[in-house]
């Protein structure tokens, strides 16, 4: 039985068959071909194709494809496209189960309404129950005001999920489109944020609504293209607000460094994070020295005031020198990344002496606290590489909270349960030392370089305080003054300014070759693999956030 058309009687199962694959194909492109054709132009992909380039060939399982929305408020009628804006579904990424929702822009511009909402819940509660990372992949407006009241609700029950999910599972949001509203706040929620420089943007309200609310309005000019660029791009979030995790230079690579974030990082809490073969060699530290680990020997300059790259006791320390790095366009002077020890994942928070000559500031403490948290989150053990004079003494990061963000670097080492190493390379003055990871904070294993200085400040600085009177009394005897401010210098570099006062007092468990230091740390992690920490009976600590 066939219709007038040709094609099979819906009444029939080859005719029922036909209706199903005609609505699905519907579902590819739910405005028409012609929308996108022009996604192609531009040089981007659909929200369906960015899902597949994301996850493994042929591993996306679609979940209400053909949902519409319900709602017949104003245009809302006789405008029903097949998905309602958002792709939903799973898959795998490298063989892994993932959960993931791409924003569809060319539907009503990306904005979420009631179907739209519930279609994301439950992809979200999908996600937490069974223990599965989250991929967001945004691109659009925000709450959907031909369906007012409804849109918010289910953004509040998105950020629920988001806020539930939150050190359960790994969540990841990849924003490729112009943002706003609460598709930003939902991104903001999440672990990492991958933004596309000249693409992406995220703004509280659009650039139409800042410069009509704005007190003087042509202190942004909504008439340009680059005006959400310059407030809410890719380069003001990470530089200036710390809220991107990594810049892209186009879709594909955000998309790639999703995947390889989700490499380092376990399905869940209670997960390990994926291993890679590896060959342990038997033996005491430095018995299997390779080319790099003898490099480290001589890596610090004579001079304490000479800076080096940190970049390159990482890549030697590590396995095959792969460092994966995270927000390394901002606080430059503060580097955090995932690499492996022996095929383990392991996150690396070290001070970078080439700028700042390595000083804390209120961006590289919130840059590492935040990191810190995140990893302890999922257990994946911290490496802390120390070299850093203290804390950047200006009075813009007085007025500005270099306090507070202090204090969330403190609170973010004191907290953590995770396996920690500590090695102090070189410097380690003041209280900075105390918050780099030290043994006071909790740290498991810490180990010091023989040119490690530990104390509260360096001898230039201490010397004439500590030597006042007897310089005063010198000077005033016509003595050379001089002189003698260089021998207490040389005695205060001998006595105090060195790893051995702190290996006394057990403020260092041992002091190393730093030829040994891989090898040092990967015993250690080995041994750290059973660590148990026991829990205290409250709800949980208030971070000064």
């Amino acid at each position: 039985m066939h219709m007038s058309n040709g094609a099979p009687s819906i009444h029939t199962t080859a005719g029922k068959l036909n209706e199903l694959r005609r609505r699905m194909a519907k579902a590819q492109a739910p405005v028409g071909a012609e929308a996108t054709d022009k996604i192609h132009a531009a040089g981007r992909m659909t929200a369906r194709e960015r899902v597949l380039a994301l996850l493994d060939e042929g591993s996306f399982v679609e979940t209400d494809a053909l949902a519409k929305s319900r709602s017949n408020s104003y245009s809302m009628a006789a405008f029903k496209p097949v998905g309602d804006g958002v792709v939903t579904g799973y898959g795998t990424v490298d063989g892994r189960s993932v959960c993931v929702f791409s924003a569809d822009a060319t539907v009503l511009n990306g904005t979420v309404g009631e179907v739209t909402g519930e279609k994301i819940v439950k992809i979200l509660d999908l996600a937490i129950k069974t223990g599965r990372p989250l991929v967001s992949i945004l691109d659009g407006q925000g709450a959907r005001l031909e369906e007012g009241i409804n849109s918010l609700a289910f953004y509040g029950q998105i950020f629920q999920r988001l806020v539930k999910a939150s050190g359960l599972i790994p969540q990841i949001s990849v924003v490729l489109g112009k943002c706003s509203g609460g598709n930003v706040f939902a991104s903001a929620l999440q672990d990492f944020v991958i933004m596309v420089r000249g693409q992406s943007e995220m703004l509280v309200g659009t650039p139409q609504m800042i410069a009509a609310r704005s007190a003087d309005a042509r202190s942004v000019d909504a008439t340009t293209k680059d005006t959400g660029e310059d407030v809410g791009g890719a380069d003001v979030q990470m530089e200036k607000t710390g809220l991107c995790h990594y810049v892209a230079d186009d879709e594909e690579d955000a998309l790639t460094y999703a995947r390889e974030l989700l490499a380092y990082l376990p399905s869940n809490n209670r997960a390990e994070a994926p291993k890679q073969p590896w060959v342990k060699l038997p033996g005491a530290p430095g018995s299997h020295p390779r080319p790099g680990d003898l490099e480290l020997d001589s890596l610090i300059p004579d001079s304490d005031a000479a800076p080096y790259d940190m970049l390159g006791i990482i890549q030697r320390i590590v396995d095959d020198g792969e460092f994966m790095q995270v927000q390394a366009g901002r606080a430059a002077n503060m580097l955090t990344g995932f690499t492996r020890i022996e095929g383990r994942s392991v996150a690396i928070v070290a001070n970078q002496p080439q700028v700042l000559a390595g000083a804390i500031d209120k961006a590289a403490a919130e840059k590492a606290a935040r990191f810190i948290r995140t990893c302890d989150a999922f257990n994946i053990p911290v490496i802390t590489l120390v070299d850093v004079p203290g804390f950047l003494p200006s009075l813009e990061e007085e007025r500005t909270g270099a306090v507070r963000s202090a204090a969330k670097l403190f609170y973010a080492y004191g907290e953590a349960v995770t396996p920690r190493v500590t090695v102090v390379v070189r410097k380690a003055f003041g209280e900075a030392y105390n918050a780099m990871g030290s043994k006071h904070l909790g740290a498991d294993i810490n180990l010091a370089w023989p040119t490690a200085q530990i104390a509260i400040d360096d001898a230039a600085n201490s010397v004439p305080y500590l030597y006042r009177q007897q310089l005063a009394e010198a000077a005033e005897k016509g003595e050379d003054a001089d002189a003698l401010a260089e021998k207490f210098l040389a005695e205060y570099e001998a006595q105090v300014i060195n790893p051995y006062v702190a290996a006394e007092r057990g403020f260092v468990d041992s002091v190393i070759p730093p030829s040994h230091t891989r090898d040092e740390i990967a015993i250690a992690l080995r041994l750290l693999e059973r660590k148990v920490v026991p829990e205290y009976p409250k709800r949980h600590g208030n971070i000064p956030l």
